[in-house]
């Protein structure tokens, strides 16, 4: 069973769900993935957060939009040993630093960031919260995704940011995939949106859930009120498909072929 106890710094290691129906969204879910949520603790301490749990596992986290206009959205986070130093190199690389970075009672440091295209992502400084628990398997988180417009460009930011490496696919046609590597490790890709998506459609981190069965998952998801953006399709590494929840959070379901690497 793929547990963690902790992620190197610059893995992905946590996604959570902005929404602006939690309890809504806390249904939807776990009728989805079969997963369980924790009761969310005093909002003044809180703001309202709740853990996704898998078999016990912390697998995600739950929470209401914070900004008056904000889109429901998946985030990534990605692991730092020091959230200020991050935030830093993000605005030295011409990035966004949303807000300054804060604690999180014990649970860890973070901040909300984007890169120069727009693309948000946080990161997070571990104290008792390590990142999930469980992924690479049903039910969980697989894999981390990067949309963007501007390939050559986000390489270079996230290089100067993490250290980041961004293995091009030359094969890889229009859609221009490159696998991101730490330490000769891949840790998540990144596609070139190009024009395969309205211009309307920003760019954006992805996140991707493994299931048994991509197409039950999608058909379920309709069933429960979400939209199928792309109908379940073949790719080497398997079948996905895209749906966007009932509040309008996108987000990607695939039935792996083989493993793939850790979150």
């Amino acid at each position: 069973m793929p547990e963690f106890s902790g992620y190197p710094p610059g893995t992905p290691s946590w996604v959570d769900l902005g929404s602006p129906d939690v309890d809504a969204s806390a249904r939807f879910y776990c009728e989805l993935f079969g997963w369980d949520t924790t009761e969310p603790g005093p909002v003044e301490e809180t703001g309202g957060y709740r853990m996704f749990l898998q078999r016990g596992k912390m697998v995600a986290g739950l929470g209401p939009l914070m900004q008056e206009g904000q889109p429901p959205a998946w985030t990534t986070y990605i692991a730092t040993e020091s959230a200020d130093d991050t935030a830093a190199a993000v605005g030295a690389a011409g990035g966004q630093v949303f807000m300054p970075p804060f604690d999180v009672m014990d649970a860890g440091r973070m901040t909300v960031l984007a890169d120069p295209a727009g693309a948000v992502f946080g990161v997070w400084q571990a104290g008792r919260h390590r990142g999930a628990e469980l992924a690479n398997e049903p039910g969980s988180l697989c894999w981390n995704e990067l949309l963007t417009r501007d390939v050559e460009g986000a390489k270079r930011f996230y290089n100067a940011v993490f250290g980041w490496e961004g293995a091009t696919d030359p094969g890889s046609g229009a859609a221009e995939f490159t696998e991101w590597k730490l330490d000769g490790r891949t840790i998540g890709g990144m596609s070139n949106m190009a024009d395969r998506l309205p211009p309307e459609v920003p760019p954006h981190w992805g996140v991707v859930f493994a299931v048994e069965d991509t197409d039950a998952a999608a058909s379920r998801a309709r069933e429960l009120g979400a939209t199928v953006q792309v109908e379940p399709t073949d790719i080497p590494v398997g079948r996905f498909a895209v749906l966007a929840d009932p509040q309008g959070a996108t987000f990607t379901v695939i039935a792996l072929a083989g493993e793939r690497p850790a979150a």
